[in-house]
């Protein structure tokens, strides 16, 4: 009894480090913060704010019912061999201080980020600049190559927009150091809170309920539309929103997907906005595990049919392995696909300009 005891003691007593220890990390920057105040009343009051978190339109799990964490976790681990480049990623280096803009022009850097620029106008979207897509420097690294633009590469930014807190989205070095060149950051409801910890000023911060637009100047126009996801950077979800946004910019209409499984809102968004001269949507990441916050790459050509779009910028692929499928089989799923047989698709190298309407470069540059 005396031993039992002595073991029940030292049990306790190493969970109670371990929950110190865990409360002491998750103070840590990195992690953000939760909305409060009258930050958190605006929350409140959200048609889309139910039970003390964020809901999707539709019914949506994070993870299939067939499908365990333990399992998720375990395949994670044992990831094939082509879930990673053989070799650098090609690139090309444009300077982007220098990027002509007369048209409107996007440069992808892999992943979901990405700069457009537009008669005087520069955009950056979910900058992840830091290599690693996530709170720790040894899990969800950059592909060698996919990191050959970083904040230094960054023009004076107007508009930062973000999608949602997720760490391949919402990267908490990346903003630190861009905090400096950017005018004004747009994000959804609740991310603000991160933002302010990490020294952005709230008078630079414009937060989004679905279907909120802000009319930025004569010619441009952000809207934030939904999206089928979920959002966090600790245990907690739904504290922060998740986000499209459809941008009028300078006379083109592009669609901002940020990070979604597929679901009737692509066609409810192509009905009230559409077309669209681009949409820029997840391609990537995908997993049969979690059918509802991604999508397919054949869902993927569908949600661009249903925006009615003019042309299709996959992104969410080309940097990092945060699913299982081999690193290059997004795209080349989704040119195969059914669906994708009546769309233009631009397959730009990280860092090739696409100029709207004029330039969709397609080269098949993941072919090695």
């Amino acid at each position: 009894m005396r031993l039992f005891k002595r073991l029940l003691a030292t049990t306790v007593l190493i969970v109670a480090l371990l929950a110190v220890l865990a409360f002491l990390v998750m103070q840590l920057s990195t992690f953000g913060a939760n909305p409060s105040g009258e930050r958190l009343e605006r929350i409140k009051r959200s048609p889309n704010y139910k039970n003390g978190s964020f809901q999707n339109l539709s019914p949506t799990a994070v993870i299939a019912e067939n499908t365990s964490y333990w399992q998720t976790a375990r395949d994670f681990f044992n990831k094939p061999k082509d879930n990673v480049p053989p070799a650098p990623l090609p690139s090309v280096k444009t300077d982007l201080k220098a990027l002509p803009d007369n048209k409107t022009t996007v440069v992808w850097f892999g992943h979901s980020s990405y700069l457009i620029k537009s008669k005087g106008t520069t955009i950056l979207a979910d900058p992840v600049f830091s290599g690693n897509a996530s709170p720790v420097s040894f899990f969800g690294s950059a592909y060698p190559g996919s990191n050959v633009y970083d904040v230094a590469s960054m023009p004076t930014i107007d508009m930062l927009v973000l999608s949602h807190d997720h760490y391949d989205h919402l990267d908490f070095a990346t903003i630190v150091k861009l905090i400096p060149k950017v005018k004004m950051f747009y994000t959804g409801l609740g991310v603000g809170a991160h933002l302010q910890r990490w020294g952005v000023p709230a008078d630079r911060i414009v937060e989004f309920d679905w279907w909120d637009t802000q009319q930025l100047s004569p010619d441009i126009e952000l809207t934030a539309t939904p999206a089928r996801h979920f959002s966090g950077r600790s245990l907690a979800r739904g504290k922060t929103l998740w986000t499209s946004y459809v941008l009028n910019l300078h006379g083109d209409k592009l669609f901002l997907g940020g990070d979604s499984g597929y679901d009737t809102h692509f066609r409810k968004i192509g009905d009230k906005f559409g077309p669209f001269d681009l949409a820029i949507l997840e391609c990537g990441q995908y997993g049969e595990g979690w059918p509802d916050i991604h999508m397919f790459p054949e869902q993927t050509a569908q949600a661009a049919l249903d925006l009615r779009a003019k042309a299709l910028l996959p992104v969410h692929w080309a940097k990092f392995s945060l699913a299982n499928h081999s690193w290059n089989e997004p795209v080349q799923r989704l040119l195969a696909s059914e669906a994708a047989q009546g769309l233009d698709i631009t397959t730009p190298r990280i860092g090739e300009p696409i100029i709207i309407g004029a330039a969709n470069p397609k080269a098949a540059w993941w072919a090695f």
